[in-house]
């Protein structure tokens, strides 16, 4: 497999640290509110690349962190006279309910911030003794930029030519205006943890390179992000990263392209700035997912409910396609037409797959897909061998599967802790205990289930 390295600005073929394995970090939400569209073309684009990654036979560590402490969070716990803990445990829950409808499967592992306290200290230490960091009066902690010669490295941004817009901001006390912040000192109503240098509560930068490095090792594979990560999010995790360990941070770097909306730039002024939640009242996520696929994930893509509206369309054509191959006739004898449909079947896989090795081409994917499609509906049309109709299904579904379209909803999965409290729900209408059974509806709600009473008994729903 190809991919482009933002790094060296060139395709590179795929090939693993460890053979068999990849450890990939892909950054993720800020959780003070719900996500927008923006946000959701990388959680889909690297959930793809992960599915297929898998489907190639790779070992996949998929780690994307939450943010869970940061100025947003704060200000919101303020507005809302809550708290940053609170705030983010409820926008976590309602991640998990807009990624889960558009198909996304959970990452191995979701580190917060606020869990890797211990390791963001001792890396912010290690730089400090290193000479690459120091720490000012006020408690903030600063990375020295110009400790780290290959600072600009990623963006292909110059420090001589960072300097000329460099300023610093009269509440911070650091050396050159280049350097970033590791850590913040600690204020009046914020959270904060105890340090060598004084309370205080981590940067934004530091969580991502103290968190990957914890769990995938010092070098590991694939960091990804949105385009808008370049500079200065995943610059700054380089340069930390590699100026404590001296050791190459990631090896491949991949990066998706902005969403506009209408032909216009997504923004809050503008009033196209689309919650993922809103979108979902209108259209199937599913319709949705396929729609940010049908581009490749390096150019911009245009929202519209028009370009969704044919997603839907395309989406109901592969529906009806599976459907019909699902109940096509089957002949008591092998046909020559069915050989050469099975070796039709192995030569659309392989178009599917030189489409995908290709720096994972969704668009050139989907054509495939579609084009497979109609050859499906036209084989079907007459009885087919058992073997050719097996063969076909499952290069259909494990096409779908990568994509994670034509999903089937009836066959969700619940989390054990769900269909526990489902179960205590049951047992407690059955006791009459109707105040313990509205508590775990909300419960339930609250973890983005919805409860579905019938004849057949209580049966959960995704919200």
């Amino acid at each position: 497999m190809q991919i482009y390295n933002t790094m060296t600005r060139k395709k590179e073929e795929l090939v693993p640290i460890n053979p068999g394995k990849i450890g990939m970090y892909v950054c993720g939400p800020t959780v003070y509110n719900f996500f927008h569209i923006g946000n959701a073309r990388p959680f889909v684009v690297f959930d793809t690349m992960r599915r297929y990654l898998e489907y190639l036979g790779y070992d996949v560590t998929f780690v994307q962190n939450f943010t869970d402490i940061d100025d947003k969070l704060i200000r919101k716990a303020n507005e809302e006279n809550s708290t940053v803990p609170e705030i983010a445990e409820r926008f976590i829950k309602e991640y998990y309910v807009d990624a889960d409808a558009l198909g996304v499967e959970r990452a191995s592992c979701n580190p917060r911030a606020t869990e890797h306290i211990d390791e963001i200290i001792a890396l912010v230490q290690k730089l400090i003794d290193a000479g690459h960091a120091y720490a000012a009066d006020n408690g903030d902690v600063y990375f020295s930029v110009r400790s780290y010669p290959a600072y600009g490295k990623l963006s292909g941004q110059s420090i001589e030519s960072l300097e000329s817009g460099a300023r610093i901001d009269p509440t911070e006390q650091k050396r050159d205006p280049l350097d970033f912040a590791l850590w913040k000192g600690a204020k009046p109503n914020e959270p904060s943890w105890d340090t060598p240098w004084g309370k205080g509560r981590p940067g934004w930068h530091i969580e991502c390179s103290a968190m990957s490095m914890n769990i995938l090792g010092e070098t590991f594979d694939i960091h990804a992000g949105g385009q808008d990560l370049i500079f200065p999010h995943h610059e700054n995790e380089i340069a930390q990263s590699e100026a404590s360990t001296g050791k190459p941070f990631a090896k491949y770097w991949m990066h998706n392209g902005y969403i506009n909306v209408n032909n216009q730039k997504m923004s809050k002024s503008l009033g196209n700035f689309l919650l993922v939640r809103d979108i979902a009242k209108e259209f199937d996520l599913e319709a949705v997912r396929m729609f940010l696929l049908s581009a490749h994930y390096r150019n911009p893509v245009n929202f519209s409910r028009d370009l969704v509206e044919q997603a839907s369309t395309g989406l109901a054509r592969l529906k009806t396609a599976r459907e019909r191959l699902e109940n096509a006739p089957v002949a008591e004898v092998a046909t020559a037409e069915d050989a050469d449909f099975i070796a039709a079947v192995d030569n659309y896989k392989k178009s599917f797959c030189e489409a995908m090795d290709d720096d994972l081409n969704t668009a050139d994917a989907l054509g495939v897909l579609f084009e497979y499609a109609r050859a499906v509906n036209t084989f079907v049309s007459t009885p087919s061998s058992k073997e050719a109709l097996e063969k076909a299904k499952e290069l259909f579904d494990s096409i779908t599967s990568i994509f994670s379209i034509l999903r089937n909803k009836e066959s969700d999965t619940f989390p054990e802790e769900a269909l526990a409290l489902l179960n205590e729900r049951s047992q407690a209408r059955a006791d009459k205990n109707w105040a313990r059974a509205d508590e775990i509806r909300e419960q339930l709600k609250e973890m983005g289930f919805a409860v579905e009473d019938s004849k057949e008994g209580a049966k959960l729903k995704k919200i």
